[in-house]
Formats: structure tokens, C-alpha cells, sequence
């Protein structure tokens, strides 16, 4: 698990899309992280912008910020380029809800889950 630490030290490198920074929590980075990381890699950054801050935040029942997905990116090592460009495929991969079993705050919103739907996904982890 990602400790806070580290997340401190992602957000100071960050380069964040937007003028204002907004983080409610820190498990709100460890979302997006293991969302981030479930999704099959490529070479080049992706020229479809997609709103992945809502796809991550209806899988983790949380909100979530644009920042906080910029911070999760920034902690990757395989997650090159900038909001919402990033080198993750088009054909997204659903992660396995068991990646959120020890991050508290998944699901404290239930309202965004009401919303999921799996057909967003091509793929599943």
C-alpha cells in the first residue's frame, strides 16, 4: 500500500492540470492508483481524453479529484503524460473490486457506485 508519505512527496512533484489542488483524502490517491494500475499500459499517451476521474471514482464509490488521479499517475511508474492523456489503453479494464479491500474510504459514497456501470469496460481485471 502506498503510505502517506509517499503520497506527500507525489503531490510537491505533481504537475496538476488545474490551478487549484483539491485532495479530501488520501485514499482517494490509493483509489485512483489501483484503478491507474489495472489498466493495460502503452507506448504513446493516448489522444482521446476521457473522463476517467468519474469511471475511477463510480468504481471506488468515492469522489474523487482530477488532482488526486494526477498524484496517483505521478506515484506510477508505468503512468506517463498528463490528465486526461495518459498511456493507458482506450479499451479499459475493469479492476477487481478485491484491490480496494484495504483502502477505508472505497465505498463511503455510495451514490457514485449507484452509478457504475461495467459496459465502460472492454476488459476485466
Amino acid at each position: 500500500m502506498i503510505t502517506d508519505e509517499q503520497i506527500e512527496l507525489a503531490k510537491q512533484k505533481t504537475d496538476y492540470k488545474l490551478d487549484s489542488q483539491h485532495h479530501e483524502h488520501n485514499d482517494c490517491i490509493r483509489i485512483a492508483y489501483e484503478w491507474l494500475d489495472a489498466q493495460k499500459k502503452i507506448k504513446s499517451k493516448s489522444s482521446k481524453a476521457l473522463a476517467l476521474k468519474h469511471v475511477i471514482e463510480k468504481w471506488g464509490g468515492r469522489y474523487v479529484s482530477t488532482s488526486d488521479v494526477c498524484v496517483a499517475a505521478e506515484l506510477h511508474p508505468d503512468i506517463h503524460g498528463l490528465y486526461p492523456f495518459f498511456n493507458i489503453s482506450s479499451r479499459l479494464t475493469e479492476p477487481s473490486q478485491n484491490r480496494l479491500n484495504d483502502i477505508s474510504e472505497a465505498m463511503k459514497h455510495s451514490n457514485y457506485r449507484e452509478n457504475y456501470d461495467p459496459k465502460t469496460y472492454k476488459l476485466s481485471e
